[in-house]
């Protein structure tokens, strides 16, 4: 079986309702991205919690998926119309072949290697070192499968900064990846935190998934963590946050109570031009400094006063 795509070009104002132009028309699938993708005219979006979201790629392509034997001219036309487009668009067409969409999706993913001791798996690789320390993470719902460089970032700091017995608190922990990577790493208990449900289950597979012991982790939603006294609570040796610049500012007190005197913070997903501002908020309690740089992203880190 195979499929027809129609991909036209077109500026961001009418994107979103020539999609939806495009559904009515009997579109399978539709997506929007850049048309310039892949070259030094990209344009990258980034959107922050709490911030007005939507914006589109000034020069957009519109792709849409459609059964074989359909009438592209019509489509395109009727499509243009209901976007109140001022004339027919030009388009291109591509032919999509049937696949093994899970063998193709998989092939995406290879093992990443962090350190020389430390690597990230996904279940169907064979692991490239057997006596590495090997985190076993699939591709999922929530964010952190290692291929990110603030997921990166941060995993090389705790391989190298992570001492034997260190209690951790993992706030915004995703896919469980840094809590997970610190219980083999040596941690005696951690918390892993987050705002998603479904984050805390993916964490909570992930952990038994690696073999790590029940009763050095929990994971929980951040309106239980509110609701409930922990054992390590605001009394961690270190504290980590792989989440955004804006809300690692709103959590600032938050999080610095969670640390020890002497207690260090981590904190990621932080673009390098936001740096500055996070580290200002957090000099208020931590002798904070840039400890690393990856793809435009910063990684702060900090030992409280």
């Amino acid at each position: 079986m195979s499929w027809v795509k129609l991909v036209i070009q077109i500026n961001a104002t009418h994107a979103e309702p020539l999609c939806d132009a495009l559904i009515e028309q009997g579109a399978l699938s539709v997506d929007i991205h850049d048309a310039a993708a892949d070259t030094q005219d990209e344009q990258m979006l980034f959107d922050e919690p709490g911030e007005p979201s939507g914006e589109i790629w000034r020069n957009a392509e519109v792709s849409a998926l459609f059964n074989q034997g359909v009438n592209i001219d019509e489509i395109a036309r009727k499509a243009a119309n209901s976007a109140q487009l001022d004339h027919p668009p030009c388009y291109r067409l591509e032919h999509v072949e049937e696949q093994d969409w899970v063998r193709l999706t998989q092939s995406q993913f290879d093992p990443i290697q962090i350190s020389t001791r430390l690597w990230i798996v996904p279940t169907w690789h064979q692991l490239p070192d057997a006596a590495a320390i090997n985190l076993i993470l699939d591709p999922g719902l929530a964010f952190g499968t290692g291929s990110h460089p603030t997921t990166q970032l941060c995993l090389d700091w705790l391989d190298r900064n992570l001492r034997p017995g260190d209690r951790l608190i993992d706030y915004g922990c995703g896919s469980g990846i840094l809590a997970i990577a610190a219980l083999k790493l040596g941690a005696s208990q951690v918390i892993g935190i987050d705002i998603d449900s479904q984050a805390i289950k993916a964490s909570e597979e992930n952990a038994i998934r690696n073999q790590c012991e029940t009763t050095k982790y929990i994971f929980v939603t951040a309106q239980e963590a509110t609701g409930m006294d922990f054992q390590i609570a605001r009394q961690a040796d270190v504290v980590v946050a792989n989440i955004l610049a804006n809300p690692l500012i709103m959590l600032a007190s938050l999080l610095e109570q969670a640390v020890l005197h002497k207690g260090r913070i981590v904190l990621s997903g932080i673009l390098q031009e936001q740096a500055n501002e996070v580290k200002i908020v957090y000099q208020q309690w931590f002798d904070m400094d840039v400890a690393a740089l990856k793809e435009g992203w910063v990684l702060l880190t900090g030992i409280k006063r």
